[in-house]
């Protein structure tokens, strides 16, 4: 018996599932305001670590500095804890207490 043969039954071309490729979930890298770290060197590691034009990097410094923190930029996991460190590093080798965190982003 063919589907003509049977008006009430239909039959509907096999689709795939499609796997849906989740995004992997986003990390904030932000810098907490210290009171011993000069605020040209936080413009300097802002600039050479996150790539912040001189505007960007002093608004943020600037930020920091009167909330006592503030975020800097969103990536993955690795990158964010990458960059976090080697801010945080560049700090440490010039005898500053400069600090940056990572946070999951919700």
């Amino acid at each position: 018996m063919s589907p003509a043969d049977n008006p009430g039954t239909t039959t509907r071309p096999r689709t795939k599932p499609k796997t849906k490729v989740a995004r992997p979930p986003l990390w904030k890298v932000i810098l907490l305001n210290d009171d011993y770290t000069p605020r040209e060197f936080v413009v300097q590691v802002l600039k050479a670590v996150f790539r912040l034009n001189e505007s960007q990097a002093y608004r943020v410094m600037m930020t920091a500095h009167q909330k006592g923190a503030c975020v800097i930029a969103v990536y993955t996991r690795d990158v964010a804890e990458t960059k976090a460190k080697e801010a945080t590093e560049l700090g440490k080798m010039n005898g500053y207490p400069l600090y940056f965190a990572t946070e999951k982003e919700e």
